[in-house]
C-alpha cells in the first residue's frame, strides 16, 4: 500500500507542474505567431517593416510589394521598432519544425541554426546545379537510382575511381558511388577553370547524417612512377555538400600538371579506401 501511495503522490506532483510549462510554451507560441508575415507565412524578423496602419511584412517580401497585403494601404519604409524590441525576447521555432526539429531559439541565432539543421531537406548530392530535387535522407538513394542512373556503384571498402578524359575542356564533374559498411558514399572529382590553370578537387561524401559521417574515414591516393599523392579525412555528410570543402580546399586538390603525372592516356585512377573509426 505504501508503494502505491508513494507512486500516486509522485504522479500527482508531475501533473501539478505540467500546466505551468504548457502555459509558458503556449504563451511563447502566441507571441511568435504575431510575427507571421501575411505573404510568405514565415516570421517577420528584424528589420521588421510596416504599413502606415502598423501591419507588418518581412524584409524579404517588402521589396516585392506596392501596397500592404493586409489593408491595401500604402507601404513606406517604416520600421516597427516596438515589434523589433519584442522579437528580441521571443523564442522562435526552427523553420524545419514541421519535419521534426524541436529547437526554439532567439531570432539572432535562427538563421545560423537553420543553415545546418539536421531536419532541413536534403538536396540532390550530385555536383552542379542542374538537379533541384529535395527530400528526406531516406529518399536520397531512390532519387539517385531513378533520376541519375548513369552513376556507377562499386562494392567494397577499397576501389579505384576512374575518371576518364580528364583533358576535356571546361568545367567537368566525375561521380561514382561506393557501397560498404552498410552505407553509400559518393565520390566526386570536380574540375574547375581558374584564370590560368585548371584545378581538380576530389572528395568523398556520405549519404547520411553528420553524426554518421564521424564514424568513417577515407583515403584518396594517386599513384604513379615513384610518385604518390595522398589525402586522408572524414567524409562529409551530403547535408553539407562539396562546395564548402572546395572553397576551403578541404579535400584532395591538384592542378592539371599534377594530374598529367598520374594519368594514363587521359584517364586518371584514384584509389579510394573507406574505413571505420
Amino acid at each position: 500500500m505504501s508503494r502505491q501511495s508513494s507512486a500516486t503522490s509522485t504522479k500527482s506532483r508531475g501533473v501539478v507542474g505540467l500546466p505551468a510549462a504548457v502555459a509558458a510554451s503556449n504563451s511563447n507560441n502566441d507571441l511568435a505567431s504575431l510575427f507571421e508575415c501575411p505573404v510568405c507565412f514565415d516570421y517577420a524578423l528584424p528589420p521588421i517593416m510596416q504599413c502606415q496602419s502598423g501591419h507588418i511584412v518581412c524584409s524579404s517580401c517588402r521589396p516585392k510589394l506596392s501596397s500592404c497585403p493586409t489593408c491595401r494601404g500604402p507601404l513606406g519604409n517604416i520600421r516597427n521598432l516596438a515589434m523589433e524590441k519584442v522579437a528580441s525576447t521571443v523564442m522562435f521555432p526552427c523553420k524545419f519544425s514541421t519535419t521534426g526539429c524541436p529547437v526554439t531559439l532567439l531570432h539572432t541565432d535562427k538563421t545560423e541554426h537553420e543553415e545546418t539543421c539536421e531536419f532541413r531537406p536534403y538536396c540532390c548530392p550530385c555536383p552542379g546545379a542542374s538537379c533541384k530535387w529535395q527530400g528526406s535522407l531516406e529518399q536520397v538513394m531512390p532519387h539517385l537510382m531513378h533520376q541519375h542512373k548513369s552513376i556507377t556503384t562499386l562494392q567494397g571498402e577499397d576501389i579505384v575511381f576512374l575518371a576518364t578524359d580528364i583533358n576535356l575542356p571546361g568545367a567537368v564533374d566525375w561521380v561514382m558511388m561506393q557501397s560498404c559498411f552498410g552505407h553509400h558514399f559518393m565520390l566526386v572529382l570536380e574540375k574547375q577553370e581558374k584564370i590560368d590553370v585548371q584545378q581538380f578537387y576530389a572528395i568523398v561524401q556520405l549519404i547520411g547524417t553528420r553524426k554518421q559521417a564521424e564514424s568513417f574515414a577515407y583515403r584518396l591516393e594517386l599513384n604513379g612512377h615513384r610518385r604518390r599523392l595522398t589525402w586522408e579525412a572524414t567524409p562529409r555528410s551530403i547535408h553539407d555538400g562539396v562546395q564548402s570543402a572546395i572553397m576551403n580546399s578541404d579535400c584532395l586538390v591538384f592542378d592539371t600538371n599534377i594530374a598529367q603525372l598520374f594519368a594514363d592516356n587521359g584517364n586518371l585512377g584514384i584509389n579510394v579506401t573507406i574505413s571505420m573509426t
